[in-house]
């Protein structure tokens, strides 16, 4: 998630566990150490894919941050007996705080649908459970409150229970978010088979700032894909459109390892677009409907008309820009309630069309 609320949790989290030792500090130090996994945005790679896929790599893996709660326990311990005789620290205590502070950043990641690589150096698909949003103001604003609470009376007993409350209540609503999740794509399942459309695999992603209103995909075995949008408040079968995947235009990218670990990075959901001379590749999972956040062009047509594959580059007309655009978040924020009228799918699919062509 956001490193705003990756810094709370881990304040939220130091702050019930060794506020009573530490006081206010305990906060400071929580949130310090909780952005400890990110740091690996500070490396550099040639390659915006490159930078896609080994982001929440190495620094994220559940075997890294182990160990690296082990060593900061040590340092910590040589530190307070050497400095502070009376600390009132405990080898269990201060572990088991540094691990939860450090694995629930990767953890809480592990439920947006971006990917994590939890159990890296292993090669199994990253994590991509897409319980939340990246940003979502129902599981932040609680750490938030409690945390400035925390800060401006001191970490009393009351002060550390709030903290609690507001941990129990996060990790509460994180699983709420994959039952709906996983319901969503039940439904979905559902209103394809009443049509008599085959398809193959269904992934429902939560859309901007809530887990009520969702967008779905489902891949068909002829090459396709259908994309809807659906709420838990709905009573009739969701607003979908196919689309075509361009499957055979991905041929002059076969065994180029950039697009192989793509494939593997976001679970083969990407599709394929022929644009002027370009091939650019869209990660289907993020975005909205038919703006999609990740595109990178791949490959592009030489001087004879022969596709070559190239260095990735992002695509100019990739931005993140649907994300906040105030008339659809209005639009996907009534849709939560009322099916009618259904968002219009086929219209921002022509306005994505036009703009990739006009680019």
């Amino acid at each position: 998630m956001d490193s705003i609320t990756q810094a709370l949790l881990g304040a939220a989290l130091q702050g019930s566990l060794l506020g009573r030792i530490q006081g206010r500090r305990a906060l400071a130090y929580g949130a310090a150490l909780a952005t400890v996994p990110d740091l690996d945005v500070f490396v550099h790679y040639a390659d915006p894919v490159s930078q896609m896929t080994f982001h929440r790599g190495f620094s994220h893996s559940l075997f890294m941050l182990t160990g690296l709660a082990v060593v900061i326990t040590a340092v910590v311990m040589a530190l307070a007996r050497w400095r502070w005789p009376d600390h009132g620290y405990r080898w269990p205590r201060l572990l088991l705080t540094f691990w939860l502070v450090l694995v629930t950043h990767p953890l809480l990641d592990a439920f947006t649908v971006y990917g994590t690589q939890l159990l890296w150096p292993l090669q199994v698909t990253p994590q991509s459970w897409a319980g939340v949003f990246i940003v979502d103001p129902v599981y932040s604003v609680p750490l938030l409150l409690t945390v400035l609470y925390a800060a401006v009376v001191g970490l009393g007993q009351r002060a550390r229970r709030l903290l609690t409350v507001a941990l129990v209540f996060g990790a509460l609503y994180l699983g709420f978010g994959v039952g709906a999740r996983l319901l969503t794509e039940q439904r979905f399942a559902a209103a394809l088979d009443a049509q008599g459309i085959a398809h193959e695999r269904v992934r429902a992603v939560p859309m901007a700032f809530n887990t009520f209103i969702w967008r779905v995909l489902a891949t068909t075995p002829d090459g396709h894909y259908y994309e809807g949008v659906s709420s838990l408040f709905d009573h009739a079968p969701p607003e979908m459109q196919r689309q075509p995947l361009h499957l055979e235009a991905a041929q002059p990218l076969a065994g180029v390892a950039l697009h192989e670990r793509l494939r593997w990075f976001t679970d083969d959901w990407l599709r394929y677009d022929v644009i002027g001379d370009a091939l650019v590749v869209s990660d289907l999972r993020m975005g909205t409907p038919s703006d999609y956040n990740f595109r990178f062009v791949m490959a592009r047509r030489d001087a004879q008309g022969q596709w070559q594959a190239v260095q990735p580059s992002r695509w100019r007309g990739s931005h993140a820009g649907g994300l906040v655009d105030r008339q659809m978040l209005a639009l996907m924020w009534r849709r939560i309630f009322s099916q009618t009228p259904p968002l219009p799918l086929a219209a921002w699919q022509a306005l994505s069309v036009e703009g990739d062509a006009a680019r």
